[in-house]
Parts: structure tokens; sequence; C-alpha cells
């Protein structure tokens, strides 16, 4: 629970904090979907997750109709799903993922900013041993079905922590699990609010108010990068007083 929470607790407000990046993100995964599975949502699973993410991100239905269609578009980018990892100063470790149709201008971009702020591109899979790849489901709490009946059902699909949260139930799997977990939580009348994948740090680095000004520079300029879609870091959050 500790580092599902830490990382939580670090993310929360930064998720939703820009409307318009939101929408651009969920927007760029939709159309992902629609191109490898097609744009009926009923035929495609990943498609069915996404749209309820669209829907509790607040995302108008014409821009996910408008993401649906840009799949079958002739003159649509081929978005592509490419990971970079790199350290920023003071050895915080950064996972930045992007969907681009253009990678040249992509790794271009990511390598000036770490450079810019002191950082440096790594190789693809130097820094996978620092974050665990986890399927992370939002669920509501299903009437008749205590949180320990939940959990004890999820250990066949590898599901290490199963957490409540206000009005939500939030499960973290096995990246490879997403689609069984998918079809379990659809076929056993569970409504999933979101669902996406997460990098969850293993280890926290501690920095100092000076160094993390420095570090969340870089952040931010990876945050606002269209071509960027999420970025994971293993800064260990301030604590509250």
């Amino acid at each position: 629970m500790g580092r599902a929470f830490e990382f939580r607790k670090a993310r929360k407000l930064k998720r939703w904090g820009n409307m318009s990046r939101t929408f651009t993100r969920i927007g760029k995964e939709i159309t992902i979907a629609a191109k490898a599975g097609g744009g009926d949502p009923d035929n495609n699973p990943r498609l069915r997750v996404l749209m309820q993410n669209a829907k509790a991100a607040n995302m108008p239905k014409e821009n996910v109709e408008r993401a649906i269609k840009k799949a079958t578009e002739k003159d649509a980018g081929d978005y592509k799903e490419i990971v970079y990892e790199g350290y920023a100063p003071h050895g915080v470790a950064i996972v930045v993922e992007t969907a681009t149709d253009n990678n040249q201008r992509t790794v271009a971009n990511v390598r000036s900013y770490f450079n810019k702020f002191g950082g440096s591109l790594g190789t693809s899979g130097s820094l996978s041993f620092l974050f665990d790849h986890k399927s992370v489901f939002h669920i509501k709490p299903k009437e008749g079905v205590e949180l320990e009946e939940l959990e004890l059902e999820l250990i066949d699909f590898g599901v290490d922590d199963l957490e409540a949260e206000e009005e939500e139930w939030i499960a973290y799997g096995p990246f490879d699990q997403f689609a069984a977990l998918q079809k379990y939580f659809e076929e056993g009348g569970y409504e999933i609010t979101s669902a996406e994948f997460e990098r969850i740090p293993t280890d926290y680095k501690e920095v100092t108010e000076e160094q993390r000004a420095a570090i969340e520079k870089l952040l931010e300029k990876f945050e606002d990068d269209e071509d960027v879609q999420n970025v994971y870091h293993n800064m260990k959050e301030p604590v509250e007083e």
C-alpha cells in the first residue's frame, strides 16, 4: 500500500490539472486503440475502457467521436508509442511515454530537455528495474461484495494491492493481466470508472527543496510537449506538515 499511495498522491493533482492536455492524451490513446481494434467499443475492449476514462475526465463526447473517426481517416498520422528513459539531476529516474507520428522530432525534443536541465537520456530498458509496470483499475464497489472478498478473487490475476478510496476501489495488477482483469470486472458486473497502465517506483529518491524545484522544471517541460503522454519519476514527495 505504501508505494501505491505515495505514487497516487504524487500524480493525483497533476493528472487532471490541465484539462486540454488530458483530453489530448486520452484522444491519442483512443485513436491508437480504434486503429488497432476498430471503432466499435462493443467489439474493442481497449477502446471501451478508454471511453470510460474519457467520461471520468469529463471529456466532451464530440472529442471522443472525433478521436475515433481520426483512426479511419486516410491522412491521419500513424502514431507510434515509444518510451524514453533517463536521469534528471541528482539521480532522479524519469520514464517518458510518448505517442508520436514523427519519432525523429520526439527523440530530439526529449534529448534536448534532458540536456538543457542537466539530465541525461539513457537506453531503452535501462530503468525498468526502478518501476513496476501495473494495470490499474478504478471500480465502483459492488453491492453485497466486501473488499476483502474481492481481494481473494483477484489473487489469481496477480493483483497485489486493492485499496478503498472515497467512493471507489483501486486494484493494482500486473501489466500483462490488463485484458483478463477488464474481462473479470465487466463480466462480474463491476462498473469500471477508469483503467490505465501506470509505472510505480520501486523506491523513492530523497531530494532537497532546491533540487526539487530544478527537477520540476524538467518535468514541466516534458508535460508541455504534445508528443508526451505520461511522465513518471521516483522523486519522493515532500512530507505535508
